[in-house]
């Protein structure tokens, strides 16, 4: 696995204009997705792509992702990734803690984590990524390219060219998602703890009001403080929904509701 950051080249938007200016055309529009995988296919011939937030701040969100030439299983990844190799996953973290620096990443399914390469990587027939990330406090957004098996590995000229177009296309990515995205709900935490209810009913107003504030972001410090609770009894709420939901973690939180779709209210 190779881990570096980019480095600024003044030769490499001309060289790519082409892709860029057809990525920048679609900004906000459905066609993005197919445009930011095709474009790129002849600089890194890669068979899908991700875009994706995760981290311990935030809900894991999958914001686009797509194939090309083959079937798409980019959201079956995405739910195996999820089921617990997300977790633990440091490939895409930077060395340097708090670093909001682009960190290119290079790695074959050999060098990924047993349970990730299995979940993922072998069972969906992934052999290879290369990625730029950028990290934000303890939230993370990473933009994946993949080679699968049936493809030759990456030649250095395609991972160098990738590395020249890494910070456009990141900046790229942001702005699609800004612009694509729903606007956000008035009132988040109610919102959250509508979500809640649906997941399981039995939950407790003052676990709702904890559990959704969790999903917010907020520490348990926070929480304290938003709710005039103490610390003890923040986390003996937190304790108690948790084992109601059968989870141990705040991740798993995030995961569990990943998952569930919302049901909309009735009429």
């Amino acid at each position: 696995m190779r881990k570096w950051t980019p480095a600024v080249s003044t030769s490499s938007t001309g060289r790519y204009a082409h892709v860029l200016a057809d990525l920048i055309g679609q900004l906000g529009q459905p066609r993005f997705t197919s445009a930011l995988l095709e474009g790129l296919n002849p600089v890194v011939p890669a068979a899908s792509f991700s875009i994706y937030q995760t981290g311990h701040s935030c809900v894991p969100q999958l914001f686009m992702s797509g194939s090309f030439g083959v079937p798409d299983t980019t959201r079956d990844c995405w739910r195996a990734y999820l089921s617990g190799p997300y977790l633990s996953d440091q490939t895409l973290v930077s060395e340097r803690a708090g670093d909001s620096t682009p960190l290119l990443c290079h790695i074959t399914a050999q060098e990924v984590p047993v349970q990730h390469r299995a979940r993922v990587y072998e069972a969906h027939g992934v052999a290879e990524r290369v990625s730029v990330v950028q990290q934000t406090g303890a939230s993370l957004l990473a933009l994946n390219f993949y080679r699968h098996q049936h493809q030759r590995p990456f030649s250095d000229q395609q991972v160098a060219g990738f590395a020249d177009m890494a910070p456009a296309l990141l900046a790229l990515a942001k702005k699609h998602i800004a612009l694509s995205s729903p606007p956000q709900a008035a009132d988040p935490i109610a919102a959250w703890q509508q979500r809640l209810r649906q997941l399981n009913p039995a939950l407790t107003p003052r676990e709702l009001d904890v559990c959704a504030r969790l999903l917010t972001g907020m520490t348990q410090d926070g929480i304290a403080n938003d709710l005039g609770l103490s610390l003890p009894s923040v986390k003996t709420y937190r304790n108690r929904a948790f084992a109601r939901l059968g989870i141990h973690f705040r991740n798993e939180l995030f995961a569990m509701l990943l998952r569930t779709p919302a049901v909309p209210p009735a009429n």
